[in-house]
């Protein structure tokens, strides 16, 4: 597998990689009727524009760039991002689309993605963001 791009990280109780060549970005970008570059912005920005589908396909193809079979792919996919909070998947799928657009694996990735995790675990637990707006 051509590792150009390609980002390694734990994810779903196991280490994966994850990797959008050509061939996956042409299919998210069929999937989610953007640009990989709008989906990028819009994933990244202050106020999130994408939708759940955008974060799941971004990591269903990663996982299929990475080298996992189609079937696999799809179930962990399903169990670990469909199936879960969204907010789990939000920084792993900015990483696999930002590994993607700089084409290198790079260890900063990784630790972007832990710093963002952390943040939206203790976000999402935290007592104000349980309350319901006055």
């Amino acid at each position: 597998m051509n590792r150009h791009g390609a980002i390694d990280l734990t994810w779903a109780g196991g280490d994966h990689t994850f990797r959008l060549g050509m061939d996956q970005i042409e299919e998210l970008e069929a999937t989610t009727e953007m640009s990989i570059f709008l989906l990028h912005a819009a994933m990244a920005s202050e106020i999130p524009m994408a939708r759940l589908k955008h974060y799941s396909e971004t990591i269903r193809l990663g996982l299929l760039g990475g080298g996992m079979k189609p079937i696999e792919a799809r179930v962990l996919t399903k169990r670990y991002v469909d199936e879960r909070p969204l907010t789990e998947s939000v920084a792993l799928a900015q990483a696999i689309l930002r590994a993607s657009l700089e084409r290198v694996h790079s260890k900063e990735l990784e630790d972007d993605l832990g710093e963002q995790e952390a943040a939206s675990t203790s976000a999402s637990t935290s007592p104000q963001s349980m309350q319901m707006p006055a």
